[in-house]
């Protein structure tokens, strides 16, 4: 019986394996599947340091006395081969994004990171940091709690900081300003940045542009008020995951819109850049990307409450691929190639139709076996990432930006 659970177990570690190599899209299984090759791709020592445990335990235990056991360890070795792999081609982040930064930044930001330290990847989940402090619960509208931002900043408390705008994602209709981009705003916020993390309206309670209009009041905030947290309200980038990366993408491109700053349209909400990490950037799905997997049905029950068909001018307006002008801010793109929430290949077109229409630099970071969510805690991967947009946001801070030439995708 012990050879036989080793080798059950033996399998289920070889799942997570496969789940964070191979690359799926559809079917019953895509949801646990995300969540294996997410945990997988980005914890592979984790996996590694779980399953030797309980090898050692199973054969303590005599699961190599019956064939099952041997072979459950033949598993377990192949399994671990594959993890080795994982954590590698994790690895190659540091040099996709210094490729990826050489050809749009000047040399002096242009050059790969160090190496993630084994003590921070033995803590993937501890955002704690003592030169950073968090001003909690600043109500910035009147919607209650879904109205409410946190602030980071250095202990130090210097003035004139630049501002980062952290929107998080969650499909519209759940999430939290202190679950996502903590990696990125602990760094930052302790280089010296003010980080600010809003809360806004969710879906299905609140219909689009709700979301939206609250994300630009929360930077109608930060024009009146982040001074008073040593911020400089006139460079604020804004960056965002998923639908946090939607909607940072469409404050880039709606700069000043009236229509969505009811009541504060005088308001300056132009930003200076955008990053927008895995981020849905076609409502319409107008190149057929998706396909089966269309995100429509959903947002038209939830989000946006209207068909693509009766009223095609609202899902074209919140379609970020439809508000590219020449003007738009720098941007820094980032999206992984397994990603099976939001299709790389959306990205692929965004950028293209991006660098075509743009007049400032546009970079792109494609990350090979990278699923959807992958900077949420600290893994080698999302290291890197945190170091090249630290890299980027501090290149647009300093003006030393070199203009990024339409040119191939980078990847690794």
């Amino acid at each position: 019986m012990v050879s036989w659970i080793f080798l059950a177990v033996s399998l289920i570690g070889a799942a997570f394996t496969l789940s964070a190599r191979f690359r799926l899209r559809m079917g019953p299984t895509l949801i646990a599947y995300f969540f294996a090759g997410w945990l997988t791709s980005e914890l592979a020592l984790v996996h590694i340091a779980w399953q030797a445990v309980a090898t050692v335990a199973f054969v303590a235990y005599g699961a190599l006395d019956a064939w099952p056991g041997v072979l459950g360890l033949l598993v377990t070795f192949a399994s671990w081969a594959g993890l080795v792999a994982v954590q590698r081609k994790a690895s190659d982040a540091r040099e996709t994004f210094a490729k990826v930064l050489s050809e749009g930044l000047d040399p002096q930001w242009a050059r790969p990171g160090p190496r993630t330290t084994v003590e921070r990847l033995a803590r993937p989940f501890g955002f704690s940091d003592s030169r950073v402090e968090r001003i909690r619960d600043i109500a910035y509208g009147d919607a209650g709690t879904r109205n409410l931002l946190d602030v980071y900043r250095s202990a130090s408390r210097p003035e004139g900081c630049p501002v980062l705008l952290q929107i998080h994602g969650g499909a519209w209709m759940v999430g939290q300003k202190d679950q996502q981009g903590l990696p990125l705003m602990t760094h930052l916020a302790a280089n010296g940045w003010v980080c600010v993390a809003p809360n806004y309206r969710l879906s299905p309670k609140a219909t689009w542009p709700a979301h939206l209009i609250d994300v630009k009041r929360a930077l109608a905030w930060i024009r009146e008020h982040v001074h008073e947290y040593g911020g400089d309200p006139n460079l604020v980038v804004v960056t965002g995951g998923s639908a946090g990366g939607h909607l940072a993408s469409m404050v880039a491109l709606s700069e000043n819109d009236p229509q969505y700053q009811p009541g504060f349209e005088e308001v300056d909400t132009s930003v200076s850049a955008c990053v927008p990490f895995y981020g849905v950037y076609d409502f319409l799905d107008r190149n057929g990307v998706r396909g089966a997997n269309s995100l429509a049905p959903f947002a038209e029950r939830f989000v946006m409450k209207c068909s693509p068909t009766a009223e095609r001018e609202r899902w074209e307006a919140a379609s970020p691929i439809s508000l590219i002008h020449e003007d738009a801010p720098p941007f820094f793109v980032i999206h992984g190639t397994h990603d099976s929430l939001v299709f790389v290949e959306e990205a692929r077109v965004f950028v293209d139709n991006l660098r075509e229409v743009s007049r400032n630099p546009v970079l792109y970071a494609e990350l090979a076996e990278t699923q959807h969510a992958f900077e949420m805690f600290h893994t080698e991967r999302s290291a890197q990432a945190v170091r090249a947009v630290s890299a980027f946001v501090e290149a647009v801070r300093g003006g030393t930006m070199a203009r990024q030439p339409a040119g191939a995708r980078q990847t690794g």
